[in-house]
């Protein structure tokens, strides 16, 4: 299992860092990204310690721990600098916070998100037809999800993917313990989206790859 969207305590997690990479491994992970929410007021704070957490943990066990960034609620005229920012300080995958249909996420933030560079749209919501288009250009990957109520577009998320030819992830978004999942689940969520089997292998080729692009190896 490939997870490149989970929390920590360092935002609104339940668990440490060391403890989630822990249970992680019990679930059968290869590679977790720990991709805290943050914005410019605390991402000089988060990342650096996301960062050092990672460090020591990839020196002392087996689960490959990438360093992120979740940028969350951001006016999408703040998005693009926010990715330059958060890549700086050492976040090595940098997701957006998209237009979820369960919050109030500002309309614009999925166009800026892809237009900004990102490396991953979380849970893009309704996503329109023309961003997909641009994701789709400019490598931008969009996310479906296997948490309570971002997983509700999975379905929209995934046709207009398959139609333009957007790159596709299946992420948890883990916030406590009962959230990492074990890859036969993250198979029948993709399904579940109305993808086939075959899009299935696709959409964990698309992590891997993305891991070794971002991470040189």
């Amino acid at each position: 299992m490939i997870d490149l969207h989970t929390h920590t305590i360092f935002s609104d997690g339940e668990l440490i860092p060391f403890e989630l990479v822990r249970r992680a491994r019990e679930k059968g992970y290869r590679v977790i990204a720990i991709t805290d929410h943050m914005d410019p007021s605390n991402m000089d704070f988060i990342i650096p310690r996301i960062v050092r957490a990672a460090e020591e943990l990839n020196a002392l066990q087996p689960v490959r721990v990438v360093p992120g960034a979740e940028l969350t609620h951001l006016p999408p005229e703040l998005i693009p600098e926010a990715v330059t920012k958060a890549r700086e300080l050492g976040a090595v995958i940098v997701l957006v916070h998209g237009e979820t249909l369960v919050e109030p996420v500002q309309e614009g933030t999925n166009r800026a998100a892809i237009e900004g560079g990102a490396d991953i749209l979380a849970h893009p919501g309704l996503i329109k037809e023309d961003d997909v288009r641009l994701a789709a250009e400019k490598g931008v990957t969009l996310e479906l999800s296997a948490r309570k109520g971002h997983c509700l577009s999975n379905g929209h998320v995934a046709s207009l993917a398959t139609r333009h030819g957007a790159a596709l992830v299946m992420n948890t978004d883990a916030h406590s313990p009962g959230d990492l999942i074990e890859r036969g689940f993250a198979e029948r969520v993709i399904l579940s989206a109305g993808l086939d089997i075959n899009a299935v292998d696709r959409v964990f080729s698309t992590a891997e790859g993305l891991v070794r692009t971002l991470t040189g190896g």
